[in-house]
């Protein structure tokens, strides 16, 4: 399913094309060939718009983080293009960006813990700012007073005073989270951010997401397990199947079957009218 051009003035994250996986060069005598390509998704078309959350969805292995990393331009994609068309209209390739300008447009938080050493929260989310930064530069007062709103809007400025190491996953989240967005960027990506939260936190960060998306008017591109999480909340949905991705609403997907298809079980049934799963009598 190809999803319809963006309304004139909404920005949008647009797949075209996309081909994501690995390759695998392998040495044959004293020279290096390359192998069949792995693909683990193929032929994306995809739109996510500005002020809304689109939730990447599929079961283990299907290639979700595989997808975000290729998004992101943190893996080299297999063919194709992702494209962010501005809010005047004007298309850029985000992949081939100078490095730098890509990492002010897209900010990304992985699933991957963080490690950062004796680094207060604060400090952490000051990393954010570097993409704006010399070599030698150092933060200046306007970079101080985004750092400082984006802490306050979030709810984060006690624990940004806490070493990270020490706080709980939770308050870590929020602080990673402030980080992606004091880059300021047109595209937010998240890679399981649920992933080490409780039921009560979960919800809370999808709530916030939401009004992150909505607030700033940028693209929300998450991938997560919480299937049931993502029907009630996401605005719009990605989900893979058979290396391939449909992308659509959650009641358009529950029609046709695929939630139940790709998620139901031997013991666990899909029950369209109420978005849950039971277990099977």
């Amino acid at each position: 399913m190809i999803d319809s051009t963006s309304a004139a003035g909404v920005s949008r994250l647009r797949l075209t094309g996309l081909r994501a996986g690995y390759r695998h060069p392998h040495r044959a005598g004293l020279r290096w060939r390359r192998s069949p390509d792995r693909i683990v998704v193929d032929d994306v078309d995809a739109t996510a718009r500005a002020g809304q959350v689109t939730a990447l969805l599929g079961p283990n292995g299907a290639g979700k983080s595989t997808l975000l990393r290729s998004v992101a331009g943190l893996q080299p994609l297999l063919s194709g293009s992702v494209g962010w068309r501005d809010p005047a209209g004007v298309e850029h390739d985000l992949l081939r960006m100078p490095a730098r300008e890509r990492a002010r447009r897209t900010a990304v938080v992985l699933t991957e813990r963080v490690d950062a050493g004796l680094l207060t929260g604060r400090e952490v989310v000051e990393l954010g700012r570097h993409p704006y930064l010399g070599l030698v530069s150092r933060l200046g007062a306007d970079d101080h007073r985004l750092i400082d709103g984006v802490l306050a809007d979030l709810h984060a400025t006690e624990p940004a005073g806490q070493r990270f190491a020490e706080l709980s996953d939770g308050q870590r989240q929020r602080l990673l989270l402030a980080r992606a967005l004091v880059t300021e960027p047109d595209v937010l990506i998240l890679d399981e951010p649920s992933a080490f939260l409780d039921v009560g936190a979960r919800v809370d960060l999808m709530s916030l997401l939401h009004r992150i998306a909505r607030t700033r008017m940028i693209t929300v591109l998450i991938s997560t397990h919480e299937v049931e999480l993502a029907l009630r909340m996401a605005d719009r949905l990605w989900l893979i199947h058979d290396h391939r991705l449909t992308s659509g609403t959650a009641q358009e997907l529950i029609d046709q079957g695929l939630i139940a298809d790709v998620f139901g079980t031997e013991h666990a049934v899909f029950d369209a009218s109420t978005r849950t799963f039971g277990v099977r009598d």
